[in-house]
């Protein structure tokens, strides 16, 4: 089971080592962890996505909302949830596939930013399932390097 996680905190020194900590000492995985400043710039917005099973992200919960620098704990539904990621890759390429490339990145949403004769540099910003689908797509082509950033989320509505 997946738990996403929106969590507002105040944005100070040694939060994020405190949210980390937490789940380190309980054994707790974080899958992603995006972190960024709200509209106001003493509270910070994490979004946290775990697994685990239902008895791991209900302690998840409980435990966050008794951290001290912790304003709210939301947890989210992925069906009634806006998911985002943003990914930039590089994959190799050539005169002969490039065609094909550029039409995958067309059909996918994919941004393509720095072409040269033998790689391509794309950006994608999608639902975390989108981006392992785009991954797996470009695999054959030879991916060079690869970084993703962690979800974030949002209430739909």
């Amino acid at each position: 089971m997946k738990g996403i996680f929106s969590v507002l905190v105040e944005n100070k020194d040694g939060v994020l080592s405190q949210i980390s900590g937490l789940f380190a000492r309980r054994g707790f995985n974080i899958d992603s962890l995006a972190v960024g400043e709200t509209d106001k710039h003493d509270v910070s917005s994490m979004t946290i996505v775990s697994t685990g099973d239902q008895r791991t992200i209900d302690q998840i919960e409980k435990h966050l909302n008794k951290k001290l620098d912790v304003i709210k704990v939301r947890r989210l539904d992925e069906t009634k949830s806006i998911t985002l990621e943003m990914m930039l890759i590089k994959v190799s390429c050539n005169l002969n596939n490039r065609a094909q490339l550029i039409e995958l990145c067309s059909c996918m949403g994919a941004k393509m930013m720095h072409v040269s004769a033998k790689n391509m540099t794309i950006e994608l910003h999608a639902a975390p399932d989108v981006i392992e689908e785009f991954i797996e797509l470009v695999r054959s082509f030879g991916i060079l390097e690869l970084q993703r950033t962690g979800t974030i989320a949002m209430l739909k509505g």
